[in-house]
Protein backbone atom coordinates (compact mmCIF):
# COMPACT_ATOMS: atom_id res chain seq x y z
CA UNK A 1 0.00 0.00 0.00
CA UNK A 2 1.17 3.44 -1.25
CA UNK A 3 1.72 6.06 1.91
CA UNK A 4 -1.33 7.83 0.15
CA UNK A 5 -4.02 5.65 -2.02
CA UNK A 6 -6.66 6.80 -4.39
CA UNK A 7 -10.39 6.85 -4.87
CA UNK A 8 -10.03 4.14 -7.08
CA UNK A 9 -7.67 1.91 -4.99
CA UNK A 10 -9.34 2.43 -2.06
CA UNK A 11 -13.17 1.95 -4.06
CA UNK A 12 -11.80 -1.41 -5.15
CA UNK A 13 -10.06 -2.87 -1.18
CA UNK A 14 -13.26 -1.97 0.95
CA UNK A 15 -14.70 -4.60 2.67
CA UNK A 16 -11.15 -6.49 2.75
CA UNK A 17 -10.95 -8.20 6.28
CA UNK A 18 -7.31 -6.54 7.10
CA UNK A 19 -8.41 -3.25 5.86
CA UNK A 20 -9.72 0.29 8.74
CA UNK A 21 -11.12 3.00 7.07
CA UNK A 22 -10.84 5.61 9.30
CA UNK A 23 -12.86 9.51 9.43
CA UNK A 24 -10.44 12.17 10.93
CA UNK A 25 -12.24 15.20 9.97
CA UNK A 26 -12.14 18.14 12.68
CA UNK A 27 -13.38 21.73 11.63
CA UNK A 28 -11.38 24.77 12.59
CA UNK A 29 -12.45 28.54 12.95
CA UNK A 30 -9.80 30.75 13.46
CA UNK A 31 -11.05 34.28 14.65
CA UNK A 32 -9.24 36.92 16.29
CA UNK A 33 -7.61 35.98 19.40
CA UNK A 34 -9.42 32.91 19.21
CA UNK A 35 -9.00 29.22 17.38
CA UNK A 36 -11.97 26.92 17.80
CA UNK A 37 -12.13 22.97 17.32
CA UNK A 38 -14.78 21.09 16.48
CA UNK A 39 -15.33 17.03 16.20
CA UNK A 40 -16.52 15.94 12.79
CA UNK A 41 -18.75 13.14 14.12
CA UNK A 42 -21.86 14.81 12.91
CA UNK A 43 -20.39 15.90 9.69
CA UNK A 44 -19.47 11.84 9.57
CA UNK A 45 -23.17 11.07 10.30
CA UNK A 46 -24.18 12.58 7.70
CA UNK A 47 -21.94 11.07 5.19
CA UNK A 48 -19.17 8.90 5.21
CA UNK A 49 -17.42 6.40 3.14
CA UNK A 50 -19.37 2.60 3.50
CA UNK A 51 -17.81 0.35 5.93
CA UNK A 52 -15.68 3.52 7.43
CA UNK A 53 -15.54 4.22 11.47
CA UNK A 54 -15.22 7.59 13.40
CA UNK A 55 -11.91 8.57 15.03
CA UNK A 56 -12.63 11.38 17.59
CA UNK A 57 -9.08 13.27 17.16
CA UNK A 58 -10.85 15.54 19.76
CA UNK A 59 -11.40 13.72 22.59
CA UNK A 60 -9.96 10.41 22.15
CA UNK A 61 -6.53 11.15 20.63
CA UNK A 62 -4.99 13.93 22.65
CA UNK A 63 -3.68 14.61 26.33
CA UNK A 64 -6.72 15.07 27.74
CA UNK A 65 -4.43 16.75 30.57
CA UNK A 66 -2.67 19.29 28.18
CA UNK A 67 -3.50 22.87 28.62
CA UNK A 68 -2.74 23.13 24.68
CA UNK A 69 -5.08 21.86 21.75
CA UNK A 70 -4.05 18.33 20.28
CA UNK A 71 -1.36 17.80 22.68
CA UNK A 72 0.09 13.96 21.86
CA UNK A 73 -0.88 11.55 24.48
CA UNK A 74 1.34 8.93 25.36
CA UNK A 75 2.34 6.42 23.01
CA UNK A 76 0.50 3.84 25.15
CA UNK A 77 -2.54 5.76 25.39
CA UNK A 78 -2.64 6.71 21.39
CA UNK A 79 -1.81 3.05 20.71
CA UNK A 80 -4.17 1.80 22.76
CA UNK A 81 -7.17 4.26 21.45
CA UNK A 82 -6.02 3.13 17.95
CA UNK A 83 -6.27 -0.36 19.05
CA UNK A 84 -9.66 0.34 20.09
CA UNK A 85 -10.46 1.21 16.57
CA UNK A 86 -9.45 -2.02 14.86
CA UNK A 87 -5.93 -0.87 13.86
CA UNK A 88 -3.12 -3.79 14.89
CA UNK A 89 -0.22 -5.74 13.55
CA UNK A 90 -0.85 -6.85 10.47
CA UNK A 91 -3.59 -4.28 9.12
CA UNK A 92 -3.34 -1.77 6.78
CA UNK A 93 -5.24 1.97 7.82
CA UNK A 94 -6.75 4.33 5.30
CA UNK A 95 -7.19 7.93 7.06
CA UNK A 96 -9.42 10.23 5.81
CA UNK A 97 -11.13 13.46 6.45
CA UNK A 98 -12.96 17.00 4.66
CA UNK A 99 -10.58 18.99 5.84
CA UNK A 100 -7.78 19.13 3.51
CA UNK A 101 -6.49 15.71 4.64
CA UNK A 102 -4.52 17.58 7.04
CA UNK A 103 -6.17 15.61 10.16
CA UNK A 104 -5.80 12.38 8.57
CA UNK A 105 -1.97 13.21 7.36
CA UNK A 106 -1.32 14.28 11.24
CA UNK A 107 -2.82 10.64 12.56
CA UNK A 108 -0.28 9.05 9.74
CA UNK A 109 2.35 10.99 11.54
CA UNK A 110 1.06 10.15 15.35
CA UNK A 111 1.14 6.53 13.85
CA UNK A 112 4.47 6.59 12.49
CA UNK A 113 5.65 8.11 15.59
CA UNK A 114 4.21 4.51 18.04
CA UNK A 115 5.64 2.61 15.04
CA UNK A 116 3.23 1.62 12.73
CA UNK A 117 4.11 2.27 8.98
CA UNK A 118 0.54 0.38 7.29
CA UNK A 119 -1.11 3.60 6.86
CA UNK A 120 -2.15 5.76 4.23
CA UNK A 121 -3.75 9.40 3.64
CA UNK A 122 -6.77 9.03 1.17
CA UNK A 123 -5.94 11.56 -1.74
CA UNK A 124 -8.82 14.04 -1.87
CA UNK A 125 -10.32 12.49 1.20
CA UNK A 126 -14.20 12.92 1.27
CA UNK A 127 -14.22 15.49 -1.01
CA UNK A 128 -13.01 13.90 -3.79
CA UNK A 129 -14.82 10.87 -3.14
CA UNK A 130 -18.11 12.40 -3.27
CA UNK A 131 -17.29 14.69 -6.09
CA UNK A 132 -17.05 11.49 -7.93
CA UNK A 133 -20.21 10.21 -7.07
CA UNK A 134 -19.09 7.50 -4.99
CA UNK A 135 -20.86 5.26 -2.54
CA UNK A 136 -22.18 7.50 0.49
CA UNK A 137 -23.59 5.93 4.11
CA UNK A 138 -25.18 7.67 6.61
CA UNK A 139 -25.76 7.76 10.69
CA UNK A 140 -23.72 6.84 13.79
CA UNK A 141 -20.44 5.06 13.70
CA UNK A 142 -21.50 1.21 13.22
CA UNK A 143 -18.46 0.35 11.82
CA UNK A 144 -17.11 -3.24 12.78
CA UNK A 145 -13.68 -2.88 13.78
CA UNK A 146 -11.50 -6.19 12.21
CA UNK A 147 -11.32 -8.88 14.79
CA UNK A 148 -9.13 -8.51 17.91
CA UNK A 149 -5.47 -8.15 17.92
CA UNK A 150 -2.74 -6.15 19.55
CA UNK A 151 -1.00 -3.44 17.87
CA UNK A 152 2.89 -3.11 18.87
CA UNK A 153 4.55 -0.26 20.14
CA UNK A 154 8.12 1.17 18.74
CA UNK A 155 8.05 4.53 19.65
CA UNK A 156 10.27 7.12 17.40
CA UNK A 157 10.56 9.84 19.67
CA UNK A 158 13.47 11.45 17.28
CA UNK A 159 10.14 12.70 15.39
CA UNK A 160 9.10 14.67 17.56
CA UNK A 161 10.78 18.20 18.54
CA UNK A 162 10.17 19.54 22.11
CA UNK A 163 10.68 22.99 23.03
CA UNK A 164 14.02 23.08 24.17
CA UNK A 165 14.89 21.65 20.53
CA UNK A 166 13.37 24.63 18.82
CA UNK A 167 14.74 26.60 20.88
CA UNK A 168 18.05 25.58 19.98
CA UNK A 169 17.06 25.94 16.70
CA UNK A 170 16.47 28.96 16.41
CA UNK A 171 20.13 29.63 15.70
CA UNK A 172 21.94 26.63 15.07
CA UNK A 173 21.57 26.99 11.32
CA UNK A 174 21.30 23.73 10.23
CA UNK A 175 17.79 23.28 10.92
CA UNK A 176 14.84 25.06 8.94
CA UNK A 177 11.88 25.58 11.10
CA UNK A 178 8.53 25.61 9.19
CA UNK A 179 5.08 27.36 10.08
CA UNK A 180 2.55 25.19 8.21
CA UNK A 181 -0.16 27.97 9.44
CA UNK A 182 -2.04 30.06 7.00
CA UNK A 183 -0.07 32.84 5.61
CA UNK A 184 -2.06 35.67 7.26
CA UNK A 185 -1.35 34.50 11.21
CA UNK A 186 2.34 33.39 9.73
CA UNK A 187 2.13 37.34 9.05
CA UNK A 188 0.66 38.15 12.64
CA UNK A 189 -2.75 39.54 10.52
CA UNK A 190 -4.68 37.03 11.88
CA UNK A 191 -4.51 35.99 15.95
CA UNK A 192 -5.56 33.12 17.01
CA UNK A 193 -3.46 32.64 19.69
CA UNK A 194 -2.17 34.95 22.73
CA UNK A 195 0.53 36.54 20.95
CA UNK A 196 0.51 37.42 16.97
CA UNK A 197 3.74 36.13 14.42
CA UNK A 198 5.63 32.98 13.98
CA UNK A 199 9.07 31.17 15.89
CA UNK A 200 12.02 33.67 15.12
CA UNK A 201 13.78 32.24 11.95
CA UNK A 202 10.76 29.88 11.05
CA UNK A 203 9.95 30.02 6.83
CA UNK A 204 6.36 29.91 5.55
CA UNK A 205 4.76 27.18 3.53
CA UNK A 206 1.00 26.96 4.73
CA UNK A 207 -0.54 23.29 4.44
CA UNK A 208 -3.35 24.38 2.45
CA UNK A 209 -1.11 25.05 -0.35
CA UNK A 210 0.28 21.70 -0.83
CA UNK A 211 -3.78 20.77 -1.64
CA UNK A 212 -5.70 21.61 -4.90
CA UNK A 213 -8.58 23.68 -3.14
CA UNK A 214 -10.74 22.70 -6.43
CA UNK A 215 -9.76 18.84 -6.01
CA UNK A 216 -8.73 18.48 -2.49
CA UNK A 217 -5.99 16.35 -3.77
CA UNK A 218 -2.42 16.60 -3.20
CA UNK A 219 -0.54 18.72 -5.66
CA UNK A 220 2.18 16.34 -7.51
CA UNK A 221 5.36 15.65 -5.61
CA UNK A 222 7.79 18.08 -7.43
CA UNK A 223 5.22 20.91 -7.00
CA UNK A 224 5.16 20.50 -3.18
CA UNK A 225 8.92 19.94 -2.97
CA UNK A 226 9.96 23.16 -4.69
CA UNK A 227 7.89 25.08 -1.82
CA UNK A 228 10.71 24.20 0.25
CA UNK A 229 14.52 25.45 0.37
CA UNK A 230 17.32 23.07 -1.33
CA UNK A 231 18.55 22.10 1.73
CA UNK A 232 18.78 18.45 1.48
CA UNK A 233 21.32 18.41 4.37
CA UNK A 234 19.27 20.20 6.82
CA UNK A 235 16.69 19.21 9.90
CA UNK A 236 12.86 20.21 9.28
CA UNK A 237 11.36 21.08 12.33
CA UNK A 238 7.10 21.70 11.27
CA UNK A 239 4.91 23.01 13.35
Amino acid sequence: MELIVTTDWLAGELGVEDLEVLDYTVFSHVGDGTYVAESGRANFETAHIPGAGFADLIADLADADSPWDFALPTPKDFGAAMERLGVADGRRVVLYDESGSRWASRVWFMLRWIGFDHAATLDGGLKAWRAEGRQLDSGPDTSTPCAAGSLSLAPRPHIVADKAEVMAAIDDGATCLVDAMPGAIYRGDVRPYSRGGHIAGAISIPAGSMVDDETGRFLPLDDVRAMFPDRPEARMVAY
